[in-house]
């Protein structure tokens, strides 16, 4: 997964630190989905052309919880370490 030129709505862009891959993020606008999902506020965006274009998540300055996938107990999540996270100027 890596930087989604298609982004809607973009709030910001960060780099991860462990593949150098950037990923842009946007408001999780979906409350049902984020309360349902366990309060995830953002969606990354990663491109997936077979499945979602967006992962739901929570970024933070130096770290982001991504919901990489579901199974019976409820969202399997990810930390992602962060090397830098901008946010853009409204």
């Amino acid at each position: 997964m890596a930087y989604y030129t298609h982004t809607k709505d973009p709030i910001g862009v960060f780099v991860e630190r462990d593949t150098g891959n950037y990923f842009e993020f946007s408001i999780n606008e979906d409350h049902m989905a984020a309360d349902e999902m366990g309060g995830f506020t953002h969606k990354v965006w990663v491109g997936d052309t077979i499945g979602s274009p967006y992962r739901y998540a929570v970024v933070m300055k130096t770290v982001a919880y991504i919901a990489v996938d579901e199974d019976e107990d409820g969202p399997v999540v990810e930390k992602w370490y962060l090397k830098s996270n901008k946010e853009y100027a409204l």
